[in-house]
C-alpha cells in the first residue's frame, strides 16, 4: 500500500493479472477480504482445480459469490488465498520470498513457510487420513498443502520466541508516532464488522473489550493476543489437534488468555 501497489478499497481484480469472462469473486475489495465480509464461498476445495489449464487465481475468481460483498461477516479463507496470489503478482516475487524478507526485517529467524525438516522443535499435528503418518513439518491445511505449503491463509511455522518478537514489534510500533507499522496496526484494530455482540473484526484481527484487546487463532491450536494500550501480549503455541479437534479443548484456555489481558 505504501508503494502504491495495492489499494485497500479497490476490487481484488486490480491486483491480479488480467482475466477474461465473468469473475464475480474478484469484485470484493481488499478491505472486504481482510474483514471477512467478501461474500465469497466459504468452502474452498482447490483439489477441484487439478488438471485445469487456467491459472488458479482465475479459476477461483470465476466462482460465484454466496452473498453481496460487505453485507455480513463470515470467516472465509479463500479470500486470503487470493490475496496471497495478488501480493505475489504485484511484487513480482513468490509469497514465500516476500514472507522471508518480512520476517527477516522483524528479527524472526525461526519463522518460515514449510516444509521443514522433522525435529524436536517442530510439532506434528494429525494424520491427513486414518492410518497415515502424522503431518510433521508440512502444512496442515489441505489447500495450503496443495499449493506446496505456501499460501496466503496458512502454512507458516513459527516459534514462541519469534511470535513474542512479532508482538513486541507491533506493540512498540503502536506506541510510536509516525511508524508505518504502527499506523497499519492501529488501522487494523478499528472495528469493521460485528462477529457477535462484543466481538468485532478489524483488518484480519478480532477485537474485543471495546478494542482494548486484539487476537487471532490458528486451527492447529495457536493463538496470539495483544493488549495494545497496556503493552501486553500472550502467545499460545500448541499442537492440540494432535489428538482430535482442538477448538473445544482449547476454548477454556483461550477464554482465560483473553480475560487476563483484558484485566491486565
Amino acid at each position: 500500500m505504501e508503494q502504491g501497489l495495492l489499494d485497500i478499497d479497490a476490487p481484488l481484480r486490480e491486483a491480479l493479472p488480467a482475466m477474461s469472462g465473468s469473475t464475480p469473486s474478484a469484485e470484493p475489495t481488499v478491505r472486504q477480504i481482510l474483514t471477512h465480509t467478501s461474500g465469497m464461498r466459504a468452502t474452498t476445495r482447490l483439489d477441484h482445480y487439478r488438471g485445469t489449464e487456467l491459472p488458479l487465481y482465475e479459476l477461483m475468481c470465476r466462482e460465484p459469490l454466496d452473498d453481496v460483498p460487505g453485507r455480513a461477516h463470515r470467516y472465509i479463507n479463500r479470500g486470503f488465498v487470493l490475496l496471497g496470489l495478488a501480493l505475489a503478482h504485484v511484487h513480482g516475487r513468490p509469497l514465500d520470498r516476500l514472507a522471508r524478507a518480512l520476517f527477516g526485517d522483524l528479527g524472526m529467524p525461526a519463522t518460515a513457510y514449510g516444509p521443514l525438516a522433522r525435529s524436536p522443535r517442530v510439532a506434528p499435528t494429525e494424520p491427513r487420513f486414518p492410518g497415515a503418518p502424522r503431518l510433521w513439518g508440512t502444512a496442515h491445511d489441505d489447500n495450503a498443502a496443495l499449493l506446496g505449503g505456501v499460501a496466503g491463509h496458512a502454512g507458516v511455522f513459527a516459534s514462541a520466541h519469534d511470535l513474542a518478537t512479532y508482538a513486541e514489534r507491533l506493540l512498540g510500533a503502536y506506541a510510536t508516532a509516525d511508524d508505518p507499522l504502527g499506523d497499519w496496526f492501529r488501522a487494523g484494530l478499528v472495528p469493521q464488522a460485528e462477529i457477535e455482540p462484543g466481538l468485532h473484526r478489524g483488518l484480519a484481527w478480532v477485537t474485543a473489550h471495546g478494542g482494548h484487546t486484539a487476537y487471532h487463532h490458528g486451527f492447529t491450536g495457536t493463538s496470539l493476543y495483544l493488549a495494545p494500550a497496556a503493552g501486553h501480549y500472550l502467545v499460545i503455541n500448541t499442537n492440540a489437534i494432535h489428538n482430535g479437534p482442538a477448538r473445544t479443548r482449547l476454548a477454556p484456555l483461550r477464554a482465560l488468555a483473553l480475560k487476563v489481558l483484558a484485566n491486565g
